[in-house]
């Protein structure tokens, strides 16, 4: 190769790395355990680099290696470019290293039937950071989950909506409040019973009419701001109130809730996972909804 075949070829790049931990560490054996070669290798290196900028980058100062003028110049020249990479190539890592997918959930399903589940799912994704959140369902447009899992009837403009568990309700109480209440063997008992209720008394009224009781006091009552605080009251044996079984089964296999009757009622609202229709979701999301439909319905 001429001078002027070398002066307009690349550096070669390993020498200049070799060269750049020399110079940071400021020895030839802490250069060597960093790139993880022998001290001879990074002599070679250097070596390599002199040749090819046509100048000693070093020189012997007793035992040590020590740095030229020419050597001083180039690495204050090459740092700022290698500290740029190293910047760059850890943002890139940290980025890849946390996988995170957001998902929004109504308490009541959060935390009855998706975390309790959830162990299943990490088992097999150790890496993926799940955030999971509340949806606020009076004001989903502003959801800026990857996923999330609403109520309702399935028409949110902007998203892909999938069915995913029924809303059909019927009655339960707490095994200690038919205790001291029972027997609960009629609706018409029914009705004469605390009831609770969830956003709204209509559903209560509606059970009745389908159970061909009338003229009740079903629209009384405490009334509850979602799901998961009628359960909590349920629960605590405020009263009785109308909840969907597939999240209620682990307090009815405990004992804790009691099915009082099978006639369901279904006002066409229902759980939904939900996906948007602007943006794709990544090979995690992907799993995770995938998930969510084999082990949630």
């Amino acid at each position: 190769m001429n001078n002027l075949e070398q002066l307009t070829n690349d550096p070669p790049l390993r020498a200049v790395r070799t060269f750049e931990a020399f110079a940071r560490h400021g020895g030839v054996n802490s250069a060597a355990r960093e790139l993880d070669v022998s001290p001879s290798a990074v002599s070679h290196q250097l070596h390599l680099l002199e040749s090819f900028l046509q100048q000693p980058l070093t020189f012997r100062q007793g035992r040590n290696l020590v740095l030229t003028e020419a050597g001083r110049e180039y690495y204050r020249a090459i740092r700022s470019a290698f500290s740029v990479l190293r910047s760059a190539t850890e943002h890139v890592r940290e980025k890849s290293a946390k996988r995170q997918v957001t998902i929004s959930l109504i308490p009541l399903l959060g935390i009855n039937l998706f975390i309790p589940r959830l162990a299943h799912f990490l088992k097999d994704h150790p890496s993926l950071d799940i955030n999971v959140t509340y949806a606020n369902h009076r004001s989903y447009p502003s959801d800026a989950a990857d996923l999330s899992i609403r109520f309702g009837t399935g028409h949110w403009p902007g998203y892909l909506s999938e069915p995913l568990i029924t809303g059909a309700v019927t009655p339960y109480c707490s095994r200690a409040f038919l205790t001291k209440n029972g027997p609960i063997d009629t609706p018409q008992a029914l009705s004469e019973l605390p009831l609770l209720h969830d956003e709204e008394r209509g559903t209560w009224g509606q059970w009745f009419e389908a159970a061909e009781v009338h003229h009740t006091t079903a629209l009384d009552g405490l009334l509850l701001e979602d799901g998961q605080l009628a359960l909590t009251a349920t629960l605590t044996g405020l009263g009785c109130a109308l909840l969907r079984e597939p999240l209620v089964t682990p307090y009815t296999d405990s004992g804790e809730l009691v099915k009082l009757f099978d006639l369901e009622v279904d006002d066409g609202r229902q759980y939904y996972l939900c996906r948007r229709t602007n943006s794709e979701l990544s090979n995690d999301g992907n799993d995770l909804y995938d998930w969510i439909k084999r082990s949630l319905i």
